[in-house]
């Protein structure tokens, strides 16, 4: 049986980046394109749940939705697949990466995650931003076919998808990595709207790698394309134990 990819983003539809991913992936098996109709960054995984979503049917397995990356997941999967359960999930290639701690803010993680919640094998592709304000997504579209040839080919762990980052500039190979952490210190920049009424800027956050040597921050800055395996479960084990010497109940 042909093999079915269910491809989304959160640069919206007319990307280039999701043509790119479009590209790469069109050999593996039967395509289902559902995308935001416009940019959804940041978007995390945010699920769509006070109005409708309004769907439209650019071609034949083609749709734009008024909605985030996990509504456009969770669309394409329970509708937009014939009732069939994609063999895989992809979302992007993200122009700027998604390493670290931004990977709880992201859109294009999100529609992997949502994948990965839905029981398909799901990945998150993005691109490094260079110095002059480009993502060359054509020079990723190799490793993006192979990475995802050998998920379909392996499978992954339930609850367990994979982000991949590609690094500006040539690649000096691949690593497996850590999300990697990053002293973080939120900014927002208070203004005036003509009117003299206040508005806030969430902007120029202050955000510095720490470093960890099989972290996914410091493969980029070192030319390597990051692999880093996620789960689903956010459950910290090791404080299970010590909250319950907690006496939580004594008030």
């Amino acid at each position: 049986m042909t093999r079915l990819v269910l491809v989304t983003n959160d640069d919206g539809y007319d990307a280039p980046g999701i043509h790119a991913l479009i590209e790469a992936v069109q050999p593996l098996g039967q395509l289902v394109v559902v995308a935001p109709d416009r940019e959804q960054s940041a978007a995390s995984h945010a699920i769509t749940l006070d109005r409708p979503l309004r769907v439209y049917r650019a071609d034949e397995g083609r749709y734009r939705i008024n909605g985030t990356p996990s509504d456009c997941v969770h669309l394409g999967i329970t509708h937009f697949t014939g009732g069939r359960l994609p063999d895989l999930v992809v979302s992007g290639i993200n122009r700027g990466l998604n390493v670290g701690d931004d990977v709880t803010y992201s859109g294009t993680v999100a529609g992997a995650f949502e994948g990965t919640l839905l029981n398909v094998p799901s990945i998150a592709f993005s691109a490094e931003i260079d110095n002059e304000g480009r993502s060359d997504f054509s020079r990723a579209g190799g490793l993006v076919r192979s990475i995802a040839q050998r998920v379909l080919g392996h499978g992954l762990q339930r609850g367990v998808l994979l982000n991949v980052n590609f690094p500006a500039g040539d690649y000096r190979g691949i690593r497996v990595t850590r999300q990697g952490t990053r002293s973080y210190r939120a900014t927002a920049f208070e203004r005036e709207d003509p009117s003299g009424r206040p508005y806030y800027w969430i902007a120029g956050m202050d955000m510095t790698p720490t470093g960890e040597p099989d972290g996914d921050h410091l493969a980029i800055r070192e030319g390597f394309v990051s692999i880093t395996p996620l789960q689903v479960n956010l459950t910290h084990e090791p404080s299970l134990e010590d909250l319950s010497r907690w006496d939580l109940e004594a008030g």
